[in-house]
């Protein structure tokens, strides 16, 4: 960085990971120019702020974010509390990215659509590594303007763009005509979107935990709405990888969740149909017909798709990306995280030296960072950003040093999209149901997949 070392530095998105970005640039000595799409900080968790996360907070905050925070005189939550979405937000990220260091940094309403090098598109090498980026941004006043930085750090997640509802990963045929009867991931069933689940036939597409989240809420809202419909949809064979292993779960309450998902099947409250691949929708005036390849088909008012998530690299075009091609990771870093083998315990710590792309300076982190794979730990995302803004500093020791140690849980496989520990709002009272328990540390992001990273039999 030193021919633009008087530039910022762009990060997009300002999720934890982001802002932790932030906070370790502006420790470093560098300037961060931070743009969030979104209206606020956390935009996405926003999303589903009614969920509980399986891990504690003391896992949930970044070093660098904490050490800004406590000069400010913030308090600490309770450590071994286990925070809601909401939660996550209200009591970490606003007040953080409130701080004159962040706030003062962090442009809102700043939709990123599209980074390059000044003056050259990717085919173009001379100079390169010397030539400062272009962040082109859509505002929120309307117009659309271009900001010179000295290096980019990609924290803009997943959330935004869902994996379809059919197979091959296209969409299937009718999906988008049917949009209007497609909810978003994760939706509040019992609360701010209630209207649209009471009393209607819901079919839940997906086999893993965020699937297993919605279904136990629609379970709560059908005792006070006994005409709501719950129909399970599931590539696989069977669903026993949901159900997990009860009591003997090395997560106590991801066990009582796929346990209780169970129950709810044996009881015949949610009616599962398996070996259901997609193939069309069908949007009618008094719903949509969802056909599974087979020919079978399944009436619904609305579909709930728990089918995962992959990143936006269009916005990457420009730009000089060596990306795995089955996961879109990085390329050292997708063999690591292929999620036909790995978990996210099974993940090793990585930093700058593995994220790094032939465009120097240019880092994708967080969950896009895992592109395809769904077992993205926050904690995970900490270290990342750590040794990438090490780097940027010039300090090549602590980049090449990554401190992170991940036990080998197998427990974190996702389709939710951000990382992966979020659990069903209704499914853990506190930290004392022995979720603090697992080997630490415990698991941070969407827990939403099954034992092996694939959320897949979806």
């Amino acid at each position: 960085m030193d021919s633009v070392k008087n530039l910022p530095v762009a990060v997009i998105g300002a999720g934890p990971v982001g802002l932790a970005a932030a906070a370790h640039l502006f420790e470093r000595g560098l300037e961060p120019l931070i743009f969030e799409a979104g209206p606020t900080a956390g935009a996405s968790i926003g999303q589903w702020r009614h969920v509980r996360l399986f891990s504690p907070w003391r896992f949930n905050l970044d070093a660098a974010a904490v050490r800004l925070l406590e000069a400010a005189g913030w308090a600490s939550p309770r450590p071994t509390a286990l925070p809601y979405g909401g939660e996550l937000i209200d009591n970490y990220l606003a007040p953080l990215a409130a701080l004159p260091e962040i706030a003062s940094r962090l442009q809102t309403g700043a939709r990123v659509i599209a980074v390059t090098r000044q003056g050259l598109d990717k085919t173009h090498v001379r100079g390169r590594d010397a030539t400062p980026f272009v962040v082109r941004v859509e505002h929120q006043d309307g117009e659309t303007r271009d900001h010179t930085v000295a290096a980019v750090i990609d924290a803009s997640g997943t959330w935004s763009r869902r994996n379809p509802l059919g197979t091959s990963g296209l969409p299937a045929i009718g999906e988008e005509a049917a949009a209007e009867r497609i909810s978003a991931p994760l939706p509040d069933v019992t609360g701010r979107d209630r209207v649209a689940f009471a009393g209607r036939r819901v079919l839940v597409v997906g086999a893993g935990h965020s699937a297993a989240n919605t279904l136990i809420s629609l379970a709560d809202l059908a005792k006070d709405e006994p005409d709501t419909r719950i129909l399970w949809a599931v590539r696989g064979a069977s669903a026993e990888k949901v159900f997990g292993g009860g009591d003997a779960d090395g997560l106590p309450a991801r066990g009582q969740l796929g346990g209780r998902v169970r129950r709810l099947v044996e009881a015949g409250s949610i009616e599962l149909h398996t070996s259901f691949g997609i193939a069309s929708l069908k949007a009618l005036d008094s719903g949509v017909t969802v056909e599974a390849v087979d020919g079978r088909t399944l009436d619904a008012d609305v579909v709930v798709p728990c089918t995962g998530f992959r990143p936006d690299l269009e916005i990457l075009r420009e730009l000089r990306l060596n990306l795995d091609p089955a996961v879109e990771a990085p390329v050292e870093l997708g063999p690591l995280i292929d999620p036909e083998f790995h978990s996210c315990g099974t993940v090793p710590p990585h930093g700058a030296k593995v994220l790094a792309h032939p465009d120097k300076d240019f880092y994708i982190v967080g969950m896009k960072s895992y592109g395809r794979a769904p077992t993205f730990l926050l904690a995970t995302g900490y270290e990342q950003v750590r040794s990438v803004v090490a780097a940027l500093a010039g300090d090549r020791e602590a980049a090449d040093t990554v401190h992170l140690e991940l036990p080998e849980t197998g427990v974190c496989s996702t389709d939710a999209g951000t990382s992966c520990d979020v659990l069903a709002a209704a499914t853990v009272n506190s930290a004392e149901t022995g979720c603090c328990s697992a080997p630490e540390p415990v698991l941070v992001g969407f827990p939403t997949g099954l034992s092996h990273g694939r959320s897949g039999s979806n």
